[in-house]
């Protein structure tokens, strides 16, 4: 039932992501482009999806109790996840509905933001096992 929930929930996303047109990298530059040619509409879509978002997150932080710090690793991966979206236009969601629909500008994007996720894990992975000792795999 979860996988189904993710799927459903995905696709609610990237459907919405087309009627909106926030999957088109000129929507995300034109809103940054607040000295030119400004776009708001990115700004009314994310004032939507927080006011949705809002009654979720609310439910959540009764029912749970993770980590609301804010650390270096928060802040870097906001900082990369900003400076990527600003140098291409997209969005890690918005990429793979595009991607997923054959557009071929996004391809770039998305094989490069997995390339990211790949080597985060890679230093992830190094950066918790104590200098000198094995992988547990090799043991």
């Amino acid at each position: 039932m979860g996988v189904l929930s993710a799927f459903v929930s995905g696709l609610v996303f990237g459907i919405g992501l087309l009627v909106s047109g926030m999957s088109d990298p000129g929507k995300v530059i034109g809103f940054l482009d607040v000295a030119g040619r400004w776009d708001p509409s990115l700004a009314f879509v994310m004032a939507g999806a927080i006011l949705v978002a809002f009654f979720g997150f609310a439910r959540m932080r009764r029912e749970s109790s993770q980590r609301r710090r804010i650390d270096a690793r928060l802040v870097a991966g906001s900082v990369v996840f900003g400076v990527g979206w600003g140098l291409a236009g997209f969005c890690p969601g918005p990429a793979l509905v595009d991607f997923g629909a054959g557009i071929d500008k996004p391809t770039v994007f998305v094989l490069a933001m997995l390339a990211g996720m790949l080597l985060y894990t890679g230093v992830e992975r190094l950066w918790e096992r104590p200098l000198g000792t094995e992988p547990a795999s090799r043991r």
